[in-house]
């Protein structure tokens, strides 16, 4: 099945009205329930290990949707998918960094970081941009 139509059809399931539920069996890791229980009677994450379950479920299914559409559309517009370093500034802007300012360093660091690992992220570009520039503050003191 394409993966367009599994998509659509996804949506269209997360987006239905329905209110019915069904009995499941799911096969959990019990320190992976004893965690969920925890966490819903200690924290209050949730009102039950049910919805906690559902509620996360949902996020997951969602998420695996969006990167589905975004991959879809790389694939049909691969001009659209932003550089390495495009990234890496975004993320930086994101977290407050004195980086996002500086989209030379950027640049100089995805392509250096490229250069040895080339399925690096924009953390791997942030961190190397960070190091670098701490490696100049302490050369110039």
């Amino acid at each position: 099945m394409d993966a367009s139509v599994i998509v659509d059809r996804i949506v269209a399931l997360l987006d239905a009205p329905s209110e019915a539920t069904v009995n499941t069996s799911m096969r959990l890791p019990t320190a992976l329930r004893d965690a969920a229980a925890l966490a819903v009677d200690g924290l209050g994450v949730a009102p039950s290990t049910t919805i906690l379950t559902a509620t996360a479920l949902r996020a997951a299914i969602e998420t695996a949707v969006m990167d589905a559409a975004l991959r879809a559309h790389y694939r049909a517009h691969p001009d659209a998918r932003p550089e390495l370093a495009e990234v890496a500034r975004a993320l930086a802007a994101q977290d407050g960094s004195p980086l996002a300012d500086r989209p030379d360093l950027l640049e100089q660091a995805a392509a250096e970081v490229t250069a040895r690992h080339p399925d690096a992220d924009a953390d791997d570009v942030l961190l190397w941009a960070e190091a670098q520039q701490l490696v100049l503050e302490r050369r110039s003191a």
